[in-house]
Protein backbone atom coordinates (compact mmCIF):
# COMPACT_ATOMS: atom_id res chain seq x y z
CA UNK A 1 0.00 0.00 0.00
CA UNK A 2 1.20 3.26 -1.05
CA UNK A 3 2.49 5.62 1.92
CA UNK A 4 -0.51 8.58 2.40
CA UNK A 5 0.78 11.41 0.56
CA UNK A 6 -0.79 13.49 3.06
CA UNK A 7 1.99 12.16 5.16
CA UNK A 8 4.24 13.01 3.03
CA UNK A 9 3.26 16.67 2.44
CA UNK A 10 3.46 17.01 6.12
CA UNK A 11 6.63 15.35 6.56
CA UNK A 12 8.14 17.35 3.43
CA UNK A 13 6.90 20.79 5.13
CA UNK A 14 9.26 20.14 7.98
CA UNK A 15 11.87 19.55 5.64
CA UNK A 16 10.88 22.84 4.18
CA UNK A 17 11.65 24.60 7.19
CA UNK A 18 14.60 22.83 8.22
CA UNK A 19 15.99 23.84 5.42
CA UNK A 20 14.79 27.70 5.38
CA UNK A 21 16.97 27.50 8.72
CA UNK A 22 19.62 26.31 6.97
CA UNK A 23 19.26 29.27 4.17
CA UNK A 24 18.59 26.02 1.61
CA UNK A 25 15.37 26.58 -0.60
CA UNK A 26 12.08 25.64 0.36
CA UNK A 27 11.50 23.95 -3.29
CA UNK A 28 10.46 20.98 -1.37
CA UNK A 29 8.12 22.39 0.85
CA UNK A 30 5.99 24.26 -1.98
CA UNK A 31 5.65 21.52 -4.72
CA UNK A 32 4.74 18.73 -1.81
CA UNK A 33 1.36 20.23 -1.75
CA UNK A 34 0.90 19.11 -5.37
CA UNK A 35 0.82 15.49 -3.74
CA UNK A 36 -2.46 16.20 -2.09
CA UNK A 37 -6.03 15.43 -3.32
CA UNK A 38 -8.48 17.19 -1.35
CA UNK A 39 -12.10 16.85 -1.24
CA UNK A 40 -14.41 19.19 0.94
CA UNK A 41 -17.82 18.06 2.16
CA UNK A 42 -20.17 18.98 4.32
CA UNK A 43 -23.07 21.82 5.25
CA UNK A 44 -23.06 25.59 4.70
CA UNK A 45 -20.24 26.01 7.67
CA UNK A 46 -17.81 24.09 4.98
CA UNK A 47 -19.59 26.00 1.86
CA UNK A 48 -19.00 29.09 3.25
CA UNK A 49 -22.85 30.82 3.82
CA UNK A 50 -22.03 33.73 4.77
CA UNK A 51 -18.69 34.64 3.86
CA UNK A 52 -19.54 35.96 0.17
CA UNK A 53 -17.95 35.85 -2.95
CA UNK A 54 -20.19 32.75 -4.17
CA UNK A 55 -19.92 30.61 -7.32
CA UNK A 56 -23.27 31.47 -8.13
CA UNK A 57 -24.77 27.83 -7.46
CA UNK A 58 -27.28 27.08 -5.38
CA UNK A 59 -24.82 25.46 -3.02
CA UNK A 60 -23.52 29.20 -2.60
CA UNK A 61 -19.84 27.71 -2.49
CA UNK A 62 -17.17 30.68 -1.33
CA UNK A 63 -13.48 31.46 -2.36
CA UNK A 64 -13.14 32.28 1.15
CA UNK A 65 -14.38 29.54 2.74
CA UNK A 66 -11.83 27.54 4.97
CA UNK A 67 -11.72 24.46 2.13
CA UNK A 68 -11.13 27.14 -0.70
CA UNK A 69 -8.41 29.53 1.66
CA UNK A 70 -6.88 26.21 2.07
CA UNK A 71 -6.56 25.49 -1.20
CA UNK A 72 -5.88 28.46 -2.33
CA UNK A 73 -2.54 28.53 0.06
CA UNK A 74 -1.52 24.90 -0.59
CA UNK A 75 -1.89 24.58 -4.26
CA UNK A 76 -3.10 20.85 -3.72
CA UNK A 77 -2.75 18.56 -7.47
CA UNK A 78 -6.88 18.40 -7.04
CA UNK A 79 -9.07 20.24 -5.04
CA UNK A 80 -12.90 19.63 -5.22
CA UNK A 81 -15.28 21.59 -3.46
CA UNK A 82 -18.41 19.77 -2.61
CA UNK A 83 -19.71 21.14 0.30
CA UNK A 84 -23.16 22.67 0.17
CA UNK A 85 -25.48 24.64 1.83
CA UNK A 86 -28.73 23.62 3.53
CA UNK A 87 -27.00 19.77 3.31
CA UNK A 88 -27.70 17.26 5.93
CA UNK A 89 -25.78 13.48 6.24
CA UNK A 90 -28.42 12.36 3.61
CA UNK A 91 -27.19 14.88 1.48
CA UNK A 92 -23.59 13.92 1.80
CA UNK A 93 -24.26 10.25 1.48
CA UNK A 94 -26.34 10.85 -1.60
CA UNK A 95 -24.54 13.59 -3.37
CA UNK A 96 -21.18 14.86 -2.44
CA UNK A 97 -19.96 11.38 -1.79
CA UNK A 98 -19.08 10.49 -5.63
CA UNK A 99 -16.15 12.97 -5.36
CA UNK A 100 -14.20 10.39 -3.41
CA UNK A 101 -11.73 7.79 -4.59
CA UNK A 102 -8.81 5.25 -3.15
CA UNK A 103 -6.24 8.44 -4.24
CA UNK A 104 -8.20 10.62 -1.96
CA UNK A 105 -5.36 12.10 0.18
CA UNK A 106 -7.54 14.64 2.55
CA UNK A 107 -11.17 15.19 3.42
CA UNK A 108 -12.85 17.76 5.67
CA UNK A 109 -16.45 18.03 6.69
CA UNK A 110 -18.96 19.78 8.98
CA UNK A 111 -22.46 17.87 8.58
CA UNK A 112 -24.97 17.48 11.47
CA UNK A 113 -26.09 21.08 12.46
CA UNK A 114 -29.20 20.77 10.10
CA UNK A 115 -30.14 17.21 10.92
CA UNK A 116 -30.46 18.25 14.86
CA UNK A 117 -32.97 21.29 13.21
CA UNK A 118 -30.69 24.15 14.70
CA UNK A 119 -31.97 26.79 11.48
CA UNK A 120 -35.67 25.92 12.88
CA UNK A 121 -34.02 26.34 16.99
CA UNK A 122 -32.96 30.12 15.62
CA UNK A 123 -36.04 30.58 14.10
CA UNK A 124 -37.89 29.71 16.60
CA UNK A 125 -35.83 31.26 19.59
CA UNK A 126 -35.80 34.92 17.19
CA UNK A 127 -40.26 34.51 16.53
CA UNK A 128 -41.52 33.32 19.41
CA UNK A 129 -41.37 33.09 23.10
CA UNK A 130 -38.74 32.16 25.63
CA UNK A 131 -40.58 28.64 27.01
CA UNK A 132 -41.14 28.05 22.97
CA UNK A 133 -37.77 28.47 22.50
CA UNK A 134 -36.19 26.58 24.88
CA UNK A 135 -38.63 23.28 24.01
CA UNK A 136 -37.43 23.15 20.48
CA UNK A 137 -33.90 23.40 22.16
CA UNK A 138 -34.83 20.36 23.88
CA UNK A 139 -35.95 18.89 21.07
CA UNK A 140 -33.09 19.23 19.41
CA UNK A 141 -30.58 18.26 21.72
CA UNK A 142 -32.96 15.18 22.41
CA UNK A 143 -32.45 14.39 18.42
CA UNK A 144 -28.55 14.65 18.96
CA UNK A 145 -28.68 12.00 21.56
CA UNK A 146 -31.36 9.15 20.03
CA UNK A 147 -30.40 9.81 16.18
CA UNK A 148 -27.79 12.16 15.04
CA UNK A 149 -24.98 9.30 15.76
CA UNK A 150 -26.36 6.97 13.73
CA UNK A 151 -26.54 9.38 10.99
CA UNK A 152 -22.80 10.32 11.63
CA UNK A 153 -21.87 6.65 11.50
CA UNK A 154 -23.77 6.09 8.18
CA UNK A 155 -21.60 9.26 6.46
CA UNK A 156 -18.20 8.31 8.41
CA UNK A 157 -18.15 5.06 7.51
CA UNK A 158 -19.01 5.66 3.90
CA UNK A 159 -16.04 8.18 3.76
CA UNK A 160 -13.77 6.02 5.14
CA UNK A 161 -14.86 3.13 2.44
CA UNK A 162 -14.43 5.39 -0.27
CA UNK A 163 -11.71 6.65 0.73
CA UNK A 164 -9.54 4.24 2.85
CA UNK A 165 -5.82 6.70 3.23
CA UNK A 166 -7.22 9.63 3.27
CA UNK A 167 -6.77 12.10 6.06
CA UNK A 168 -10.15 13.30 7.61
CA UNK A 169 -10.61 15.79 9.60
CA UNK A 170 -14.14 16.95 11.13
CA UNK A 171 -15.07 20.27 11.88
CA UNK A 172 -17.26 21.49 14.43
CA UNK A 173 -19.76 23.99 14.84
CA UNK A 174 -19.20 27.79 17.16
CA UNK A 175 -20.65 29.10 20.41
CA UNK A 176 -23.11 31.65 18.44
CA UNK A 177 -23.47 34.24 21.70
CA UNK A 178 -20.82 35.98 23.91
CA UNK A 179 -23.05 35.84 27.85
CA UNK A 180 -23.31 39.38 29.42
CA UNK A 181 -21.84 40.60 26.17
CA UNK A 182 -22.91 43.72 24.13
CA UNK A 183 -25.98 42.92 23.22
CA UNK A 184 -29.22 44.77 24.72
CA UNK A 185 -32.35 43.54 22.85
CA UNK A 186 -33.26 40.43 21.22
CA UNK A 187 -33.22 37.09 23.05
CA UNK A 188 -32.74 36.58 26.55
CA UNK A 189 -29.90 35.26 28.55
CA UNK A 190 -31.51 32.13 29.26
CA UNK A 191 -32.10 31.61 25.38
CA UNK A 192 -28.70 32.53 24.30
CA UNK A 193 -27.32 30.26 27.18
CA UNK A 194 -29.35 27.20 26.10
CA UNK A 195 -28.87 27.94 22.26
CA UNK A 196 -24.83 27.82 23.22
CA UNK A 197 -25.21 24.63 25.07
CA UNK A 198 -27.04 23.16 22.47
CA UNK A 199 -24.06 23.74 20.15
CA UNK A 200 -21.98 22.49 22.32
CA UNK A 201 -24.19 19.23 22.78
CA UNK A 202 -23.99 18.91 19.12
CA UNK A 203 -20.42 19.23 18.95
CA UNK A 204 -19.74 16.77 22.12
CA UNK A 205 -21.61 14.18 20.00
CA UNK A 206 -19.53 14.99 17.15
CA UNK A 207 -16.40 14.68 18.03
CA UNK A 208 -16.85 11.28 19.75
CA UNK A 209 -18.42 10.16 16.55
CA UNK A 210 -15.26 11.12 14.44
CA UNK A 211 -12.98 9.54 17.06
CA UNK A 212 -14.50 6.24 17.18
CA UNK A 213 -13.85 6.22 13.30
CA UNK A 214 -10.09 7.31 13.66
CA UNK A 215 -11.22 11.14 12.21
CA UNK A 216 -9.81 14.04 13.64
CA UNK A 217 -12.07 16.41 14.99
CA UNK A 218 -11.76 20.07 14.71
CA UNK A 219 -12.99 22.13 17.57
CA UNK A 220 -13.69 25.49 16.85
CA UNK A 221 -14.86 27.06 19.96
CA UNK A 222 -11.64 28.44 21.01
CA UNK A 223 -10.57 30.49 18.04
CA UNK A 224 -14.27 32.03 17.86
CA UNK A 225 -13.81 32.99 21.42
CA UNK A 226 -14.58 36.67 21.94
CA UNK A 227 -15.81 37.18 18.56
CA UNK A 228 -19.23 35.43 19.15
CA UNK A 229 -22.45 37.45 18.83
CA UNK A 230 -22.61 40.03 21.08
CA UNK A 231 -18.87 40.27 21.72
CA UNK A 232 -18.21 43.27 20.23
CA UNK A 233 -16.59 42.09 17.27
CA UNK A 234 -18.58 39.06 16.13
CA UNK A 235 -17.29 36.26 13.48
CA UNK A 236 -20.71 35.52 13.45
CA UNK A 237 -23.88 36.89 11.29
CA UNK A 238 -26.95 37.93 13.86
CA UNK A 239 -30.40 37.33 12.31
CA UNK A 240 -30.12 39.61 9.17
CA UNK A 241 -34.21 40.16 7.72
CA UNK A 242 -32.55 41.14 4.19
CA UNK A 243 -30.69 38.28 3.69
CA UNK A 244 -31.97 34.91 5.84
CA UNK A 245 -29.71 33.01 4.75
CA UNK A 246 -27.18 34.42 6.23
CA UNK A 247 -28.15 34.45 9.55
CA UNK A 248 -25.75 32.75 12.29
CA UNK A 249 -23.40 31.54 9.87
CA UNK A 250 -19.27 32.45 9.93
CA UNK A 251 -18.44 36.14 7.79
CA UNK A 252 -15.58 36.08 6.06
CA UNK A 253 -12.99 37.01 9.02
CA UNK A 254 -15.02 33.44 10.81
CA UNK A 255 -13.78 31.47 8.30
CA UNK A 256 -10.19 32.71 7.50
CA UNK A 257 -10.01 33.37 11.59
CA UNK A 258 -11.90 30.65 13.36
CA UNK A 259 -12.18 27.67 11.06
CA UNK A 260 -9.00 27.47 8.62
CA UNK A 261 -6.57 28.06 11.86
CA UNK A 262 -8.55 24.57 13.44
CA UNK A 263 -8.35 23.07 10.13
CA UNK A 264 -4.37 23.63 9.70
CA UNK A 265 -3.95 22.56 13.06
CA UNK A 266 -5.55 19.27 12.69
CA UNK A 267 -3.50 18.23 9.91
Amino acid sequence: MKMSRLVAFSSSLLLGAALALTGAGVANADSSAAAVDYVALGDSYSSGVGAGSYDGSSCKRSSRAYPALWAAANSPSSFDFAACSGARTNDVTGGQLGRLNASTDLVSISIGGNDAGFADVMTTCVLQSEATCLNRIATARAYVDSTLPGRLDSVYSAIRSKAPSAEVVVLGYPRFYKLGGSCIAGLSEKERSAINGASDHLNTATAKRAADHGFTFGDVRTTFTGHEICSGNSWLHSVNWLNIGESYHPTAAGQSGGYLPVFKSAL
